[in-house]
C-alpha cells in the first residue's frame, strides 16, 4: 500500500442515494470525495454546483476535492468556498492569462484550503511549470474533461513525470478513465493523487476497488 491519495467522483454514485454512496465511499477507504463541477459552456455537459456540493459537505467526513471545469472560474471560488470546498481545481485553459492564474491561486489559498490547477488532454505539461511552486496540486486529465467513461489516454498520464521532474513535492493527481491497471501506470509516472468514477462506483466491492488504486 502507498500514500496515494484516493478520490472518488461522486459524479457516478447513485445521486437518488448520494448520502448513502458518500458513506459507502469513506467507509470503503476513501481520502478525499471528488466533485466535477460542469458548467455546460467550458465542457458540453452541466453537473453538480454549489446547493449540491454545500449537502455532499453536511454529509461526508472527508475533505471534498472540487474541480471546476468552468468558464470564469474566479467568480466561483467564494460560493465553492462557504459551501465546503477544501480543495479547489480550476482550468489552466479556462483562465486567460499568467498573471490572472498567479491572482486565482492566490485568491482561492486566501481562504485557507488547497489550490489545484488542471490541464486538458491536449495542453502540454510545460505551460504549468512556472506555476508549480505556487499551487498545492496539479491535476492531470487523462480524456477530455466533460462526460465520465471515456478511454485512458497514457500520453497525457506521461505529462506526470515530466511535472514531478519540476517538483518534487506537489500532488500530482490525474483523472479519467482510472482502473487498477491505468491507477499503476500513472503511480509510475509520479502520481500520488487518483480519481476515480465507474471504476469504484460500478463495482461489486468498493473497498476492493480503492484497495486496488493504493
Amino acid at each position: 500500500m502507498s500514500n496515494v491519495i484516493i478520490s472518488p467522483s461522486i459524479l457516478s454514485a447513485d445521486f437518488a442515494n448520494l448520502e448513502r454512496d458518500i458513506k459507502r465511499a469513506e467507509k470503503a477507504g476513501a481520502d478525499w470525495l471528488h466533485i466535477d463541477v460542469m458548467d455546460g459552456h467550458f465542457v458540453p455537459n452541466i453537473t453538480i454546483g454549489v446547493p449540491v456540493t454545500a449537502s455532499v459537505k453536511k454529509a461526508a467526513t472527508v475533505p471534498l476535492d472540487v474541480h471546476l471545469m468552468i468558464e470564469n472560474p474566479e467568480k466561483y471560488v467564494e460560493p465553492f468556498v462557504k459551501a465546503g470546498a477544501d480543495i479547489l481545481t480550476f482550468h489552466y485553459e479556462a483562465v486567460e492569462s499568467d498573471e490572472k492564474i498567479s491572482e486565482l491561486i492566490s485568491y482561492i489559498k486566501s481562504f485557507g484550503i488547497k489550490a489545484g490547477m488542471s490541464i486538458k488532454p491536449k495542453t502540454p505539461a510545460e505551460v504549468c511549470y512556472k506555476f508549480l511552486n505556487e499551487l498545492d496540486m496539479l491535476l492531470v486529465m487523462t480524456v477530455e474533461p466533460g462526460f465520465g467513461g471515456q478511454k485512458f489516454m497514457e500520453n497525457c498520464a506521461q505529462k506526470v513525470r515530466l511535472i514531478r521532474e519540476q517538483n518534487s513535492g506537489i500532488i500530482i493527481q490525474v483523472d479519467g478513465g482510472i482502473n487498477a491497471e491505468t491507477g499503476k501506470i500513472c503511480k509510475d509516472y509520479g502520481a500520488n493523487s487518483l480519481v476515480a468514477g465507474n471504476y469504484i462506483y460500478k463495482s461489486e466491492d468498493i473497498e476492493q476497488a480503492i484497495r486496488s488504486l493504493k
